[in-house]
Order: structure tokens, then sequence, then C-alpha cells
């Protein structure tokens, strides 16, 4: 680790009636490439505007090296005020030149006469990283830089941030984002500051391993009531295990979409069979949109079955929303078909959060202000409910207006995801999420009966979630690849690597044939076979176990009853959960046998 440029001894900050955190001490050198990880409220943000000096600490000694200049990125950049975007960019007299932010707003693409009201959340975040980035830091604070940014911008951010000398600290939710340019992790954990000499990609590994130590201490120490506390963060392992199976299974759906799918992405309208017909849920034909003399989607042909996962990604301006709403009949097509099942009964969670005002609370949000809240069918008690979405049950009398951002949007997605339908619409769900909570929507979406739909600047989670991948690049083409976004930038890649390919084949050797893949054992490939059947089976048992649960009287009428149903249903999680592994495991063996 270099020799510390900024540092904070013994520091801590009481928030309300107690300690956000208190005695962490904070060293960053001059080249340190930090992630800062920690759960909503946990106090990622208040703890980067103290190290930036913004605001002042209740204790502790903030010690700088003379002439380093520490310049931050908040996450919503305030333009209130200002005419334009340029006028935001150079205000105040700590404010680089002005010829040095329109160089590197040029470079990631943002026109800075653009009037700074009617501005959108991107083209506010690139004027406020041209400002930043020009004002040449010794340290930057990088606060969400990803969000409201799209693709092509995130690339761009990436590789400015690969060619920067200075030490950076960044909070995001994108882990494509944080492993490829972190070094070390700083990790905020209940009023705790950890850090670890491994970039973001080695985080869950090291996460998994305090919480696994912390058991095995408080088991030592008989210490149930604080196990009974840290519910919440000893779920994550086993969640994330459930994801690891989730994501085999999602491999298999997508070989099996990418057969239905022809080499130019187009779907196999004509030859569909009539089972697959009664599955189609959404049948786009040739269709063509256009605003003034710009094709936005030209020629579009695709069958959205039930229990698809389609993620649309593309530049700003792409043409994604537009896209979007074609298929969900917000918006007709100028030419061809779009043709949606009479059944289709949707959903749609983009930035809803406005319609759940400050002074209610998080009961009257999730059951009308009840005890009881019906999710999907079946009565289940909103503290119970709570604790699904990762709340601490005791927050359910809580004010909207005093969760944090990352929390209104988890509650958010708890009231939605209680409805019955067919069909999620999802507009960059990530933004405003902590990477606990990108864990349980995945598991949500991959549990979801229905059909879904997402857009996304968010590689990693596309790649987590989806079965198929629409990619426009604004040209009005739209190409319909199985898989998640890296199979997308694959395809992208392809032709180049093709034509290079070509050029030197006659320069090289023909390579000999591969040799012939050996076989799973009998156990493996009985097992491999039988055991999606059984876990099936088993979510079926824990479903009827849970419908009896949700009877309100029957932990009074029947104790003895409700016991042995709690204790069946967690005896069925952990035969589950094995069952799972095994079948992962089986898996990537065979991967590595085909491979």
């Amino acid at each position: 680790m270099s020799p510390p440029i900024l540092s904070y001894e013994n520091l801590g900050l009481i928030q309300g009636a107690g300690w956000l955190f208190r005695h962490l001490d904070l060293h960053i050198g001059e080249r340190d490439r930090l992630a800062l990880i920690g759960r909503n409220g946990a106090g990622k943000t208040t703890l980067m505007k103290l190290i930036a000096n913004s605001i002042e600490s209740d204790e502790g000694k903030r010690s700088i090296v003379l002439g380093t200049n520490v310049i931050m990125l908040e996450q919503d950049p305030d333009v209130k005020g200002f005419a334009t975007l340029r006028d935001f960019a150079i205000a105040g007299a700590s404010a680089p030149p002005l010829h040095e932010i329109e160089a590197i707003a040029d470079q990631i693409g943002i026109d800075l006469s653009r009037e700074a009201a009617s501005s959108s959340g991107g083209e506010r975040r690139r004027a406020a990283i041209a400002r930043a980035l020009a004002s040449a830091p010794d340290v930057l604070l990088l606060d969400e830089p990803t969000n409201h940014l799209d693709i092509s911008a995130i690339d761009w951010l990436e590789n400015w941030l690969n060619r920067y000398t200075g030490a950076f600290v960044v909070i995001s939710h994108d882990r494509t984002f944080l492993t490829r340019l972190t070094r070390s992790t700083l990790w905020l954990d209940r009023g705790n500051l950890r850090r670890n000499e491994v970039g973001f990609g080695g985080f869950d590994a090291w996460m998994e391993k305090v919480y696994a130590d912390e058991a095995r201490n408080a088991e030592k120490l008989d210490a149930k009531l604080k196990i009974e506390a840290h519910w919440l963060e000893r779920g994550v392992t086993a969640r994330r295990k459930r994801n690891q199976g989730r994501l085999a299974k999602l491999h298999e759906m997508r070989a099996t979409r990418a057969s239905m799918i022809g080499p130019q992405g187009a779907a196999k309208l004509a030859v569909a069979v009539d089972d697959v017909k009664t599955k189609s849920v959404i049948v786009a034909t040739d269709v063509n949109k256009a605003f003034g003399d710009r094709a936005i989607i030209r020629d579009f042909s695709l069958r959205i079955q039930r229990g698809d996962r389609i993620g649309i990604v593309g530049g700003n301006g792409a043409g994604k929303t537009t896209l979007l709403r074609l298929l969900t009949g917000e918006l007709e097509p100028d030419s061809g078909t779009v043709t949606r099942a009479k059944t289709l009964d949707g959903i749609v969670i983009d930035q809803q959060r406005k319609l759940m005002t400050p002074e209610k609370r998080v009961r009257d949000v999730l059951a009308e202000g009840g005890d009881w809240i019906e999710v999907r069918g079946v009565k289940k008690h909103v503290q119970g409910y709570l604790k699904d979405f990762l709340f601490e049950p005791s927050l359910v009398d809580a004010r909207v207006g005093t969760l944090s951002g990352g929390e209104r949007s988890r509650l958010l997605l708890a009231r939605e995801f209680a409805r019955e339908s067919n069909l999620l619409v999802l507009d960059e769900p990530t933004n405003d999420l902590d990477l606990e909570t990108l864990d349980l929507l995945q598991e949500v979406i991959a549990d979801y009966a229905g059909t879904v739909l997402i857009v996304s600047h968010d590689r990693d989670f596309l790649d987590r979630t989806v079965t198929v991948t629409l990619g426009l690049d604004g040209s009005g083409r739209v190409d319909v690849v199985a898989g998640g976004y890296a199979d997308w930038e694959a395809r992208r890649r392809k032709p180049a690597e093709q034509k290079r390919s070509t050029a030197s084949k006659s320069d090289t050797p023909s390579s000999p044939p591969p040799p012939r893949a050996a076989k799973l054992s009998y156990k493996d490939q009985r097992d491999y076979e039988l055991l999606p059947k059984r876990i099936e089976e088993i979510e079926a048992i824990i479903a009827g176990h849970e419908a009896s649960l949700a009877d309100p009287d029957l932990y009074t009428r029947d104790p003895d009853r409700f016991a042995a149903l709690t204790a069946a249903i967690d005896k069925a999680n952990a035969e589950k959960d094995v069952a799972e592994e095994r079948w992962l495991m089986i898996a990537e063996q065979l991967d590595g046998l085909s491979g």
C-alpha cells in the first residue's frame, strides 16, 4: 500500500439520536483504486463527503498532504439556478478552465449549451463528470458515476480512469465497472470500516469469510441474540449460492432460445410450431418506426415467449425506450404489426417511487395500513414480507420520507412484486440499488413465472438475468442475440474478428481435431437429469406449507402445527439448497468436459 496522501483517524459522525459510525481509520495512497462497499443506509455517501471535507465530523482527525486536490462527483448534480449546463460546469472559483471542460465534454458526448432545467439525468451527469475530470484531481471521489449513463459513456469513463494516475474512491452498483477498475476494497458494515487489498472481484469471497468467522465466534460465545440480529447478512451467502444455481438454469434457457434464433438475429417466425405459438405473448413482425427522417426501428421481428427475460441495450437515443413502448403497446409502429396475448397483464417499474409520498408509512405502501399483504394470491404478514426484501421488520411503521433512495426503490419492488401479473417491465431498475438488493432482484426475476422486459445499462445485471438481448446501435437495426450483454458484445466484435481470421488463415496450419470429451458418470448423469424435477417438487412442498402458514389464526389455534410447518419449511429449504448446489457442480463439470 502506498504512503497516504489523505487520512482520517478515529473518525466518528452522529446522525439522528446516535452514532452513524465511530472509531474509523481511513488511509488513501496516491495511486489507490478503492471500491467503497456497503448497504443502502450504511453511510457510504456520508463517508465520501467527509473525505471531501464538504461536511464536518463529530470526532476524529483529518490529515492531508499540502496541495492535494480532492474532487467529488456527487450522485445527483444540482443544476438549479443555472441557465445552461456550461454555466453549471464553470461555476465557482475552483472551476477548471472552460476549454478543458469542453475538451472532455466533447469526448463524453455532452452539449454544454443544453438548457439546465430541461436536461436529463444522463446529461447532468456528463456535465458533472466533465467538470470533475477537468479539475486535475489528485484524489477523485465518485458516487455512483454510471447512474444515467449509457454503455458507450461508461466505456469511455472506464478507459479514462484506467489511464488516470491519481487515486480514486468509487461507490457503484455496477459490478463490471468495479471489477475492471478497483484494486482494493473498503467495506462499511454496521458502523465498522474494513479494508482488503483485493479489488471488488474478490469482495464476495471476503465478505462470506468475514460472516462465517463471525458466526463461529458467536457460537463460541453462545451469542444467539447477536446471530438473530444479523439474519440479513447471514442470508446473503445462501442467496448467492441459490443465484449460482439459477445462473446454470439461465444458461440452459439461453441455449434453448438460441436454437429458435437465426444466424442474423431474426426470430424463426415461419417455422414456429403450434406449441411455440401457444406460448407466445408478444409477436412483432416487420416493425418499422421513425421520427421525422430518422429511422429508429427498422424491419424488426421477434416472437417473445412466456417466461422469456428480454434485455434491451444501446446508447442514449438509440431507441431503447421506443422499442419498449412498441412491445408493450404504448406506441404504434409506422408499419408492421405487434400482436400481444389477450391475457397479458403487465406491471411497469420505472420511476414510480415518486408516487410513494414521504408522509406514508411502509405498512401503508404495502398493506394499506394493515398487518397482512396479499402476495400473488397468498396472504403474508407484512413484517415477514419486509424481511424477504432485506428490510428490518421494525421498519414497518417508518415514514417513506426517512428511507434512503435505495430503500425507497426496494420498497417499490416489494409492492409491485406482490401483485399478480404475467409481464414485468423494468426501466433502469438498478439505479439507486446496493449490491445486496441487486442480488435479491436477480433472485426475484429468476423466480418470476411470467415474461420480463428489462432496459438497463448494467452489464453484469443483464448477464445474470436475461435470456435474450436486443441490441440497438442507433441505425434502426436491432440485433437479437440469445444470452446477455457479453453475448451481444461478442456478436458485435465477431465480424472484425472473422475478417482478421480470414486474412491470416492461409498462413496458419490447420489445428488437430479436438480430443473426444469424457463422459459423466452414471450417477452424475442421473442426478443432472432428475434434480431439476426434484427441486420443483421441493418448491411445491414449500409453497404448500407457506400457504398453510398464511392462516392468521393458525398460531393461536394450533401452535404445534405452526411449529411443525415452520420446521418443515426450514428442512425443505435446506434440501433444496443441497440439490441446487449438487446440480450446479455437475453442470460446471459438464461445461468442462464439453470445453
